[in-house]
């Protein structure tokens, strides 16, 4: 199994053992995954995104906060750099952070779906999520 392959594994396990609620599964399996994502070089917005949530559902904030920032300072409008930028602005109690990141998204959400990078279409999910999300928060019609 190559290095993606492992890291990419670990994210699903992750990221379903989450969504079942299984916090403790989680926070065993989040560090090995972490690891496996700072193995591969250089990372790509895909593999940063991943990392950056399995930080975030593991509480380690400031990391996935560091993610998000490292997305968003090759392409600022990467939408899954604003979508993860904007969760832990939210997780952190900042509103207003929030607000700003899930403002620019809704004003680049058309103009970035149609550039159709590979990794809009693997989370097409929380691309969708976040936009119904900003749109209620921020009140835009998109």
């Amino acid at each position: 199994m190559s290095p993606e392959e492992r890291a990419d594994r670990l994210f699903n396990r992750v990221m379903l053992l989450n969504s079942q609620g299984k916090s403790d599964s989680v926070l065993f399996f989040a560090p090995m995954a972490i690891s496996a994502y700072q193995m591969l070089s250089p990372m790509t917005a895909d593999q940063r995104y991943d990392m950056g949530r399995i930080a975030e559902v593991a509480g380690a904030l400031p990391l996935a906060k560091a993610q998000a920032d490292t997305i968003l300072r090759a392409t600022p409008n990467h939408l899954l750099g604003l979508i993860l930028a904007a969760r832990i602005a939210s997780l952190s109690g900042d509103s207003t952070g929030r607000k700003r990141y899930e403002t620019k998204f809704l004003a680049v959400e058309k103009i970035e779906t149609a550039r159709k990078l590979p990794e809009y279409e693997r989370h097409q999910d929380d691309i969708a999520g976040a936009l119904n999300d900003a749109r209620r928060s921020v009140g835009g019609k998109g």
